[in-house]
């Protein structure tokens, strides 16, 4: 026997209605079995907010780790021994900038020390010499004669090098901090007073 046509029509009904709501659960093959777009809720039940939190240490690491670049540091200049040197890569390490020239008879007499110095905190300490008021060849005699090939030299050809460290005759010495604090010392050092200044510079 045939249901009655308003039975049919009601159980026809019923499935239109059920069908499409346990379909809404169910992962759509074509799309990789992803149900929604949703953030999965973590095993405490809260809804991304790790991720934030990770989003944002991350992007605090990132400017923390910008070293600060003291502006005297913005410079390129070339090296007794031919190559370049670009100052910002002083940036975010302490540093000791050591100001000769070639014919000074006090920076002769002071080159050991700084050769010394650098061998002692070469490890934790960036050595640059700037060279000044001297030729490339008077330049690289000077530098082979006192042993000071062990770091690096570079060649302030017009004084701006100088000028930006407030340089005004040799010796001297820039002693740059980490955090970018630069502090000139005009005149000689004896050993002791240099170690004592590098030491402060590194903490230890």
């Amino acid at each position: 026997m045939r249901p009655p046509f308003r039975l049919t029509a009601f159980l026809l009904a019923a499935a239109l209605v059920f069908l499409p709501a346990c379909a809404a659960g169910e992962a759509d093959p074509t799309d990789g079995g992803t149900a929604s777009s949703t953030t999965p809720a973590d095993a405490d039940g809260d809804s991304g907010e790790a991720g934030d939190e990770k989003a944002g240490e991350t992007a605090e690491f990132t400017d923390e780790a910008e070293a600060p670049v003291a502006e005297a540091l913005r410079f390129v200049a070339p090296t007794v021994d031919g190559g370049e040197f670009d100052g910002t890569e002083l940036a975010g390490k302490p540093a000791v900038l050591w100001f000769w020239a070639p014919w000074c008879a006090v920076c002769r007499g002071e080159a050991p020390v700084v050769a010394e110095a650098e061998r002692e905190w070469g490890d934790r300490v960036t050595f640059l010499g700037v060279s000044g008021h001297g030729g490339p060849e008077e330049d690289a005699e000077f530098v082979a004669d006192r042993d000071l090939a062990e770091f690096t030299h570079a060649r302030d050809i017009d004084g701006s090098v100088w000028s930006a460290f407030g340089v005004a005759s040799q010796p001297a010495f820039a002693f740059v901090s980490a955090d970018g604090t630069v502090e000139t010392v005009p005149g000689a050092l004896s050993g002791d007073e240099l170690d004592s200044r590098i030491a402060a510079l590194t903490n230890g």
